[in-house]
Formats: C-alpha cells, sequence, structure tokens
C-alpha cells in the first residue's frame, strides 16, 4: 500500500545562473553584457515555477509529500510505500528510473512549448488523476528495460537510456572486449551500450554518422535501429574504432540478447570511466586491473502511461 508520494525536481537554469553568480541581477547583467536573452531565462523559470505550484495542488490527495531535488537522488532511499512523480524533463525521469526500483513514476512534462516530452506523458493538472490511477491500482504501466554494468570489485551502475565505456577525456579509451565468443583489445573513442529507451537518442545519431560515411563513399542508406522500451534485448557501438600493430576492430557493433554479455578489462592506467545516461558525475572509474560486465538488468523501470 502506498503511503507517500516522492515528487522530484530539477534546478532551472535561472536557478543555476543565480547559484554561479550569487545573485539574479549579477546572473541578468552578464547574459545581457555577452549578448544574450536574459528574458527567457526568466520565462522559462516562471513556467516551472507555475507547474510546480499547480502540481502540488494536484497531488493533494491526503498521502504525505517528500520534495526530492534531483541531486539527491541518487543517496535517497526509495521504499515499497513511494509513489515517484517527476517534474521533467525526459532526462529526469531517466535517472530517478535508476534509483527508484520497482515503484511506478509518474512524468509529468512541466512546459510542453519548450519540452518534447517522450517521458512525460501527463499535465500537471492530469498528474492527480495519474496518482489516483496507481492508488487504486488501474494505472497502465510500461516495464522498460535497463542497462547493468558490474565491476570485478562488486560495483554496480544502471542505465536507462545508455552506458558510455571509455575515457574520461578526449583521449582514446584501450580495453580488452568479449562478445558472443570472440575477444580482442580495441583503441577507441569508447562504447556505448543501449537499451531500447535509449534506441532514439545517442545511438541513433552513431547510425547517421555511420550512415552519412556509407552515403559518402558511395554505400547504400540504412535506418538507425530502434527497439521498444520492452524489448529485452541491448544493443553496443564501438566509437571510432582505430586498427594498429596493437588493436583491432573486428567488434565494432553488436546485439546484447536478454542473457547474453559483453565484458571488457581496462588497459588504461587512470582516467577510464563508465557513466550512465550522459551523467559524468554518475560513474564507475575504469581503469587497469577493472573488468566490467554489461547486461539486461534485472531490476526494470516501472512508468506510468
Amino acid at each position: 500500500m502506498y503511503e507517500k508520494v516522492v515528487l522530484v525536481t530539477r534546478a532551472t537554469r535561472l536557478e543555476g545562473l543565480v547559484e554561479r553568480f550569487n545573485s539574479r541581477g549579477q546572473a541578468q547583467f552578464y547574459l545581457e553584457h555577452a549578448g544574450e536573452d536574459f528574458s527567457e531565462y526568466q520565462r522559462e523559470h516562471d513556467a516551472y515555477q507555475r507547474s510546480l505550484e499547480t502540481l502540488r495542488r494536484s497531488l493533494d490527495t491526503g498521502l504525505k509529500l517528500q520534495a526530492l531535488d534531483r541531486r539527491f537522488v541518487p543517496t535517497y532511499l526509495f521504499t515499497e510505500e513511494d509513489v515517484v512523480v517527476a517534474l521533467g524533463q525526459d532526462g529526469l525521469v531517466a535517472n530517478t528510473a535508476k534509483y527508484a526500483g520497482s515503484q511506478p513514476i509518474v512524468g509529468v512534462n512541466p512546459d510542453p512549448e519548450r519540452i518534447d516530452g517522450i517521458l512525460l506523458p501527463f499535465t500537471p493538472v492530469q498528474a492527480g488523476a495519474a496518482l489516483e490511477g496507481v492508488l487504486e491500482g488501474k494505472a497502465r504501466l510500461r516495464a522498460v528495460t535497463l542497462c547493468e554494468a558490474s565491476l570485478n570489485d562488486g560495483q554496480k551502475l544502471l542505465a536507462f537510456n545508455d552506458l558510455f565505456i571509455g575515457a574520461r577525456s578526449h583521449v582514446s579509451a584501450r580495453y580488452r572486449i568479449a562478445f558472443n565468443g570472440s575477444s580482442e583489445t580495441q583503441l577507441s573513442s569508447g562504447l556505448i551500450v543501449s537499451t531500447g529507451a535509449g534506441s532514439t537518442g545517442w545511438l541513433s545519431s552513431l547510425f547517421n554518422m555511420a550512415a552519412g560515411v556509407a552515403a559518402f563513399r558511395g554505400g547504400g542508406g540504412f535506418e538507425p535501429l530502434r527497439l521498444d522500451w520492452e524489448d529485452p534485448r541491448l544493443v553496443f557501438v564501438v566509437r571510432e574504432p582505430f586498427r594498429s600493430r596493437a588493436s583491432s576492430a573486428g567488434i565494432a557493433a553488436g546485439i546484447l540478447e536478454p542473457d547474453g554479455t559483453l565484458e571488457l578489462s581496462s588497459l588504461m592506467p587512470s582516467g577510464g570511466v563508465i557513466f550512465s545516461d550522459g551523467v559524468e558525475q554518475d560513474a564507475l572509474a575504469f581503469d587497469s586491473g577493472a573488468r566490467a560486465r554489461v547486461r539486461a538488468a534485472a531490476q526494470k523501470a516501472r512508468l506510468v502511461i
């Protein structure tokens, strides 16, 4: 039985500027002297605050309400008594889902004029009805496949959209990769492993790049590979693998079946990293001696639709 609503919010760009410059006036002075339109930051901030006020009223169902800034999501202990409500952008839902366990998540779009809201099907006004559906057991849910990287020291990292494995900076990553009975040493710009939810994001841009290069060389075009959110398979692509005497490029891409595993061993003395969903702070060190196993996670994200 649910007893609490956890409302996850994010700072607006204006709030980020105020934190950086210590006051709204200083932030406005800096932007306007740089030729930027400060009023757009203010309008975006005001829209988010109005949506937050409306959402709070909509969620007034008698349950306890716990407000949670996105910065504290990784350390917050979600329980089986929680219903999670995330007041967008899409990335807020993705990053919350990794830590919310099997708890249902209601994604709310605070600003449809500025945010596409693929993971945000509800307006602040509609969120109350969505919450009631969860409480009454009538809500429609999608069980979204997550990706998991586990290290030989026991650390784990989940991803809603994709994992990046490579070097922290713009230098080549060196590692050994094993997939479907084959293995080789690679030197590349790192690799990504994508879920179905992430297949329309970073993964699609890699397919677009490959198609463009193929067309440039006279080859035929092809469409990016897309998977459903619930698809238990994962897709990996190696970015810019380099062939040399010490490195190969035979394992450039592949599909991880539901019981499949991609194994990687770091050959980087320092600066190696595995990060999740484009958030570099949500990361594991991947330096020499570290071995990673990547596969579909047992945990699913449960999104209310």
